[in-house]
């Protein structure tokens, strides 16, 4: 009986000093280090990509955000706009709509984006790119086609007293390319894009 106790309490002692030694080591030491690396090397990617404009934080590389007028949900001629959102960019929403491609409402709704995005830029429907009236599957998706950055320079230009050739190229200054040249599709970033509008604009 003594055998078996005295058996039993250094089984747990074992046990338990595993227990410390693997929370020392997975849970303080190895995080700690992790985050040491990715702050020396990646410091920017590892705070989450921020852009930040006079000191202030604006919002992140990796996650759209609204462009409509102030206080609305109409989006405003000055911006150049984002992918539709479902859940109107809220990055704790994430995901698509999970509507089909054959569902009713979406391609109710499709069609109606489509004449909206056209009028509001005023281009014909059939010039109109499928991302202008789609959502991406996680709904904060920061980036647009060139052909859908293309067909809001004209307005962009107009509403902010600039030259069509002047938006043009800071939509190629912001337009990224395929990742190692073939993954992907080109995607122009709409916030770092309005940033460079916005600052060409107070010149």
């Amino acid at each position: 009986m003594n055998n078996s106790v005295a058996s039993t309490l250094r089984l747990a002692w074992a046990s338990l000093r595993i227990l410390l030694v693997l929370t020392v080591v997975c849970g303080v030491i190895y995080p700690l280090v992790v985050t040491g690396i990715a702050q020396g090397l990646f410091h920017d990617k590892a705070n989450g990509s921020e852009v930040t404009v006079d000191g202030k934080v604006v919002g992140s590389e990796l996650i759209g955000q609204s462009w409509n007028i102030k206080g609305t949900d109409k989006p405003d001629p000055t911006w150049f706009q984002g992918r539709p959102s479902h859940s109107k960019y809220d990055p704790m929403a994430t995901g698509s709509s999970q509507l089909g491609a054959s569902d009713p409402t979406l391609v109710k709704d499709v069609k109606a984006a489509k004449e909206q995005v056209a009028e509001f830029n005023g281009v014909p429907q059939s010039e109109v790119p499928k991302d202008a009236v789609t959502g991406s599957a996680s709904a904060i998706d920061p980036g647009i086609s060139p052909d859908y950055a293309e067909i809001q320079v004209k307005r962009v230009a107009q509403h902010n007293g600039l030259s069509v050739a002047q938006i043009e190229k800071l939509v190629k200054d912001n337009t990224d390319g395929r990742t190692a040249g073939f993954l992907g599709e080109p995607a122009v970033n709409v916030l770092k894009l309005n940033i460079a509008v916005k600052e060409l604009a107070r010149r």
